[in-house]
């Protein structure tokens, strides 16, 4: 780590150099004879500390105190001078300065008062990054992991975030695309405006347009008065276009212009309406493959692929598994009012086996589920979903649906206590314990015959 810095204003040439000597072993030492040069040194470089003597030429120690301060409030100043008054002093402390030494003084007294000095910058650069950091955790809401492909996605959203370009975000379903949308608009210049989300899929093929760009009264059948679409109401802020690939070939032309002219038409309307809005579109589709095909615009891909955000799937990043369980155990033990707290070791491993096909969005209804299912502060196996529960199982617990339901029931417990068996290495004692059963029970369900 880089050493502190000191910076020494005295217009005597020897007590600088007695300065130097005496603090060159612990800190970098810079020094000047006036107040001039003494913040020409503090714009120029990072200091840390400034001894600063009340007696200089042209600009005396309380003035170049005060501007010292202007420059940079976190500076820690020490004033030093021959002879003490008390109106000096408090005119010092009310400008900032963090001490005042009376020479003559002895060398420990001065490394002490500079520890205390740099150890409250310290404490206060701390603050500063923890609240910078707490601020950029409410950014981006529910995004949770410390996997490198996620740093790399905290990175970009940061870089981006600043400016207005348009922003692609790509990944499987499930994977948080809207929360990264969200992150981008809130971290950005715009957050104060209205963050407007759209899923084409999810709107009638006929009503897409109308959803959008909105449609004056008597447009269409059912059109009783004027509606604004999306882009008019998220004027000034951001709309987030979910599953983008879904959109017609009519609507990616309409939509094309809209991002070339910063303007849209309303349905059934006579003139453009001028619009401001940032727009952040997301797939879970190859883009790029439907171009090929044709059935994506070239033209509109790389108007919209100006800057790319690739969000990984869960099954790439495993190790964030237990971040994300104990986040959303959290929060869903606070919004359900129950005590729950803590998972079994058992439901732990089994989830961190599966291999979340649903991604994000199916681990946090897994452990909805499991905090409304729990029956105590611990979430136990049998409060998971038989498809997380027995991943290796699935495909055959599946074909058991043909049989009479007596016999789908039993094999259904004969494979949730072999999985459990094989987690705990055969010990029945155990398996017994984590289902609540009697160990005969065990030896019963194991000791039925396997299902064809």
């Amino acid at each position: 780590m880089a050493r502190p810095v000191v910076l020494v204003v005295d217009d005597d040439a020897g007590v600088r150099e007695s300065f130097r000597l005496t603090l060159e072993d612990h800190y970098d030492v810079v020094d000047v004879p006036d107040g001039l040069r003494a913040l020409d040194a503090v714009r120029a470089s990072q200091v840390d500390l400034v001894l600063l003597d009340i007696r200089l030429p042209e600009m005396d120690g309380i003035e170049v105190l005060e501007r010292i301060k202007a420059i940079d409030e976190g500076v820690e100043v020490v004033l030093v001078t021959a002879v003490r008054t008390v109106r000096t002093a408090v005119a010092a402390m009310k400008l900032g300065a963090f001490d005042y030494l009376t020479k003559p003084f002895e060398e420990d007294e001065l490394l002490a008062v500079i520890a205390r000095a740099l150890e409250k910058r310290a404490l206060e650069r701390e603050v500063t990054f923890l609240r910078g950091e707490l601020a950029r955790a409410r950014d981006f809401d529910e995004i949770v992991g410390h996997h490198p492909a996620m740093q790399k996605v905290y990175r970009l959203v940061a870089q981006v975030a600043r400016t207005t370009t348009t922003v692609l975000i790509t990944g499987e379903s499930g994977t948080g695309k809207e929360l990264v949308a969200r992150a981008i608009h809130r971290q950005g210049p715009r957050r104060d405006k209205p963050f407007v989300a759209v899923n084409p899929a999810a709107v009638a093929e006929s009503l897409i347009e109308s959803e959008l760009f909105g449609h004056e009264r008597g447009a269409f059948t059912g059109a009783n008065q004027r509606k604004l679409g999306r882009f008019e109401l998220a004027q000034g802020g951001t709309l987030f276009l979910d599953e983008i690939a879904t959109l017609k070939g009519e609507l990616q032309v309409k939509l094309l212009r809209v991002l070339q002219e910063r303007e849209i038409e309303r349905v059934g309307g006579t003139h453009p309406i001028k619009i401001d809005v940032r727009v952040v579109a997301a797939t879970n589709a190859d883009l790029k493959d439907a171009v090929a095909r044709g059935a994506f615009r070239e033209d509109l891909y790389y108007r919209l692929n100006v800057v790319s955000i690739d969000v990984p799937p869960l099954a790439q990043r495993a190790d964030d598994i237990p971040l994300l369980v104990e986040h959303f155990v959290h929060r869903y033990s606070r919004e359900c009012n129950k005590p729950v707290d803590e998972l079994s070791p058992e439901v732990l491993t089994a989830l961190r086996e599966y291999e979340w096909p649903g991604n994000v969005r199916e681990l946090q209804n897994v452990i909805e589920r499991a905090v409304v299912l729990a029956e105590g502060p611990v979430i136990q196996l049998s409060d998971l979903p038989l498809d997380v529960l027995l991943p290796k199982h699935r495909e055959k617990v599946r074909t058991a649906d043909h049989l009479p339901l007596k016999n789908a029931t039993e094999e259904f417990e004969r494979q949730i206590v072999l999985r459990v068996l094989e987690r705990v290495g055969g010990n029945q004692s155990e398996a017994a314990r984590i289902l609540g059963l009697h160990r005969n029970t065990i030896n019963r369900i194991v000791g039925r015959s396997k299902t064809s």
